[in-house]
């Protein structure tokens, strides 16, 4: 019954993924006032190029995320639900790209790869990266530790089902 209940919110909680927010707040943001001959305000003209402030910020920021403190509030989001998660120090640093080390709670250990494509295993020790290894990315953490790990789903859930106890006890 759990398994089933969690399929469903873990199916929702990887289709919304950031990126797709973002896009929406992107495409909700668009759209500039510009100021006519009067001092009146007017939308913009359909012909005139559309630049969110996100994009302009991107281009002036070099569009590149710090992966490292990504990866940061990736571990602190799921160790609950694992055995152990910490960020490597084995690999030298790069903005564009960090290794996370995760054990799960069936005792399997992990290097994952967290890059803007998303999340993937690298390596099946950690601080362990094997070239050879070509693994599919996975939009968040949730859907990689999902199928990685099923002691992480049965956690997740109880962890989501005392939330609701919490706030059904409070009566909100």
């Amino acid at each position: 019954m759990l398994n089933r209940e969690f399929s469903g919110i873990n199916a929702h909680l990887t289709e919304a993924s950031p990126r797709r927010a973002l896009s929406g707040l992107e495409a909700a943001t668009s759209r500039k006032n510009t100021t006519s001959g009067e001092g009146m305000e007017i939308d913009c003209q359909p012909e005139e190029p559309v630049i969110s402030s996100f994009d302009e910020d991107c281009v002036e920021l070099g569009d590149v995320k710090d992966m490292r403190l990504e990866a940061e509030a990736v571990v602190s989001d799921v160790l609950f639900a694992v055995a152990e998660m910490h960020l490597s120090q084995s690999f030298n640093s790069a903005r564009d790209v960090a290794h996370i080390n995760v054990e799960t709670k069936e005792g399997n250990r992990y290097c994952l790869e967290l890059t803007e494509s998303g999340l993937r295993v690298v390596g099946y020790a950690f601080d362990q990266v094997d070239e050879d290894l070509n693994t599919q990315y996975h939009e968040t953490v949730y859907s990689l530790l999902d199928k990685l790990s099923p002691g992480y789903r049965e956690a997740f859930g109880n962890a989501l089902l005392q939330r609701l106890e919490q706030l059904k006890q409070t009566g909100q």
